[in-house]
């Protein structure tokens, strides 16, 4: 039996409607964990100077575009960034996202999942992490991501290895 945690009980505000608690998931999904996205006119200068910082958006649209690959594993996916509700739901429309981003303003899940944050023109930001959830508990998490575009075709794989 692999070693899990639990993730907490709360909602979070959500692009698609309702508020969504993470812990009351059904089946499988993958919470992808990111800064944030760039506004319409670009980056944030100084933005592309911070390790790991850059890619949000290639990430975000990598799994936009391999959903129909998700959707065959029966794995629902999310993202989530300390961005409000409002600027999430400008990405998602401009981007068109078929999948929910989460806010996490106050940064409520950095403490109980380990999560790691960094500050940027002051604001505390998540650095990017994934996190594949079952019965409202994590099985396995990616901290180490080098290629953000590509680390969606990373977490199929894992999915498709623990599936066999």
């Amino acid at each position: 039996m692999r070693a899990t945690t639990k993730v907490p009980q709360r909602a979070f505000p959500s692009t698609v409607g309702d508020a969504i608690d993470l812990s009351a998931l059904p089946g499988r999904s993958v919470l992808f964990v990111y800064p944030r996205t760039s506004p319409p006119e670009g980056a944030h200068s100084g933005w592309e100077m911070l390790p790991g910082a850059r890619g949000c958006t290639a990430e975000t649209c990598s799994f936009r575009d391999l959903a129909s690959e998700f959707a065959a594993q029966e794995t629902a996916f999310l993202g989530l960034s300390t961005q409000d509700r409002a600027c999430q739901a400008e990405a998602a429309a401009r981007l068109h996202l078929p999948y929910p981003l989460l806010s996490d303003s106050a940064l409520a899940l950095a403490s109980p999942l380990g999560l790691a944050t960094f500050s940027f023109q002051g604001a505390r930001l998540y650095r990017r992490a994934t996190l594949v959830i079952e019965a409202g508990a994590i099985v396995h998490r990616f901290t180490e991501i080098s290629d953000p575009g590509g680390h969606p075709a990373e977490v199929l794989s894992w999915l498709a290895a623990a599936d066999s």
